[in-house]
């Protein structure tokens, strides 16, 4: 019965979504203002019915309803009650209805939070979300139906696969889920920019917001991500190139221009139609990252599902939404736009070339992570591209982009004056300085990492300096370019400083990295509630002290007969201490291997303060004197 109401509910939510896309585009067709305001009831209804949805799911997954399949496939009844929870979005099905849901709560939002905009724009970008759900509730009750049920049901469940036995688990996959959907907004706002013919600085003053609300919930879930990869999968590493990785990268990238185009077309008018573009493409990067993680056409550790016909349905998903719009792009843009004029070193010029250089990495991306698919299509062979690849083309354009966020703060719109041109000079010796000095203090000197810190350090000296009048806006800027250039430091010297070892040891044993002692004490029997583990304790001494102990595991997940490992992990901020515990290779001893990574909390602390950064902007008390003219009055160029 309750299953069934899910579906139901879910069915309910796809009528009021086609009413949605139909209604207020009627409504401003035919000038009926009644039409036109049903838009905010209908989002609302729209939400209300997918979270009763979902809902629904969970509290199947909570009671063990085995006769729901995609529960059965993903639960069992010793899983821990916040896993079943969290199943809910571990599989294809789960997953596909919270995509959609998390679209429903930001069409809510946009409606909710409608003071002061045009009903009409308003009311155009609701038609469009609205839409879009359409699409992909279709997509859910004909190819992924997360109520399916299976008679008789079975007694027991498959268990969640024991990777996703996380906390990471809880908060990375909506987090990103609401990164990727959250630019739909932005899509919407773009369409419906071109259906009324202007992209002024009206439109972007309104979808900014979205956009930087987007950005933030993808990269708190790209951060969260990568570090549930670093201490859960154990493999020491917390970044490997793969294609469900990228896919999230890339519109990351890509919504990262965004903001910063919408920032020239909401103060100066220009870019308008760079911005419209921009909103398009990283819609569209979105939806490709769902279909990379859902179709199954990619290898990838994150990649579940392998049905063609989801896979093509997902495509066509994409292509309708992509060509639609670009088409729309093509026929409604106006190709005579103003010129804009501006010195090299002004703000319209750092904020087209940072554009420029983000582009640029993200079809970097994009090229690396299909071209391996296009050429087996091709019929040429099998080929892999991985991190060598990624780092000599990846690499350049970021070093670049570091260098235009140290030269921004000094900036102004169409002109530099030539008293700060000194002022830059000044602090990019001081830069060179700290930054060569820096690299020159550690064991071994390599000139990229030479390179990177002064490019870091010449972010943070220039941001710090030059920040004028701090407000809770020009806080979130500051936190935000020094949280890339934290994040800089730490991938540049855990990426070349990093050292490893592999040993067999067992109790009684010893091992040395790096000037530390790691000293096997015992292995322990464990039970946890669906698995059983070999647990080793490993006593690590410097110099003679005890630092820490360490406490790798080996688990055996019972139901579905898998072994993972789970490290032993010590940090600070300067260095992790990491090991792990593999296959048994005699009566006593393991294979074991310990890493020391010197700043990777360098990399997680940088999003850290990106997010707190976007948190900060996004809360910021803006103007409000523009409220009410905004929509009618275009902002000279």
């Amino acid at each position: 019965m309750i299953p069934d109401l899910g579906l139901l509910s879910l069915a309910g939510a796809l009528a009021l979504a086609i009413l949605l896309s139909i209604a207020p585009l009627a409504g401003i067709y035919c000038r009926r203002a009644l039409l036109i305001r049903y838009a905010a009831p209908l989002s609302y209804g729209v939400c209300l019915l997918i979270t009763l949805s979902i809902s629904l799911l969970g509290y199947s997954f909570a009671t063990d309803d085995f006769s729901v399949m995609y529960v059965a496939q993903h639960s069992n009844s010793q899983l821990p009650l916040f896993f079943k929870v969290a199943a809910v979005w571990g599989g294809h099905e789960g997953s596909m209805l919270f995509w959609l849901f998390s679209l429903s709560v930001w069409s809510a939002l946009v409606a909710a939070l409608r003071r002061r905009m045009d009903i009409q724009l308003n009311s155009t970008v609701l038609a469009i979300l609205g839409l879009i759900m359409v699409g992909f509730c279709l997509f859910i009750l004909l190819y992924s139906n997360p109520f399916e049920r299976v008679f008789p049901a079975p007694m027991e469940g498959r268990d969640l696969n024991p990777m996703l036995q996380d906390v990471g688990l809880i908060f990375h996959p909506p987090l990103l889920y609401l990164g990727y959907v959250g630019f739909a907004v932005n899509f919407a706002f773009a369409i419906a920019a071109l259906l009324s013919g202007r992209m002024d600085a009206a439109v972007a003053y309104w979808s900014r917001p979205w956009a930087l609300a987007a950005w933030i919930c993808l990269t708190a879930g790209i951060i969260l991500g990568s570090w549930w990869a670093y201490y859960e999968l154990g493999w020491g590493g917390w970044w490997f190139w793969d294609p469900v990785e990228n896919a999230s990268l890339m519109p990351w990238l890509s919504g990262t221009a965004l903001l910063h185009a919408l920032i020239v077309t909401e103060q100066r008018g220009t870019f308008s139609y760079w911005s419209l573009l921009l909103s398009i493409f990283t819609f569209a990067l979105s939806l490709l990252g769902t279909f990379i993680v859902r179709s199954g056409v990619l290898t990838s550790v994150h990649a579940f599902a392998v049905d063609p016909d989801r896979g093509i349905m997902l495509l066509l998903l994409l292509g309708v939404a992509i060509v639609g719009a670009l088409t729309l792009f093509a026929l409604r843009a106006n190709t005579q736009s103003a010129v804009a004029r501006f010195n090299l070193f002004s703000r319209e010029a750092l904020l087209l070339m940072a554009n420029v250089l983000l582009s640029v990495a993200t079809l970097i991306v994009l090229i690396g992570t299909f071209y391996p698919m296009l050429f087996t299509a091709l019929g040429l062979g099998s080929i892999s591209v991985g991190a060598p690849y990624f780092n000599s083309t990846f690499v350049p354009p970021m070093l670049l982009i570091l260098m235009v966020m140290g030269i921004s703060p000094l900036s102004r719109w169409k002109s530099m004056a030539s008293g700060q041109i000194k002022w830059l000079s000044v602090l990019a010796i001081l830069a060179l300085i700290a930054g060569s000095a820096a690299a020159l203090m550690f064991e071994r000197f390599y000139p990229m990492v030479a390179v990177a810190l002064v490019l870091s350090v010449w972010v943070i000296v220039s941001n710090v300096t030059f920040i004028r009048q701090l407000s809770l806006r020009r806080l979130g800027v500051l936190l935000a370019h020094c949280g890339v250039a934290v994040t800089a430091i730490g991938i540049t010297l855990s990426s070349y400083y990093s050292t490893e070892t592999g040993v067999k040891m067992g109790p009684g044993s010893e091992s040395t990295l790096s000037g530390y002692r790691f000293h096997y004490d015992e292995t322990k029997l464990l039970v946890g509630p669906n698995y059983t583990a070999e647990q080793a304790t490993i006593r690590v001494t410097r110099d003679g002290k005890e630092v820490t102990l360490l406490m790798p595991e080996r688990r055996h997940y019972t139901v579905r007969t898998m072994l993972m490992s789970e490290p032993g992990i010590s940090w600070n901020l300067l260095a992790d201490l990491y090991v792990v515990m593999g296959e048994k290779v005699d009566k006593q001893n393991y294979a074991l291997r310990f890493h020391h990574k010197p700043f990777i909390r360098w990399v997680w602390g940088g999003g850290l303060l990106m997010v707190l950064g976007g948190v900060c902007s996004l809360w910021s008390k803006r103007s409000r004197k523009k409220d009410n003219a905004c929509y009618q009055n275009e902002v000279a160029s």
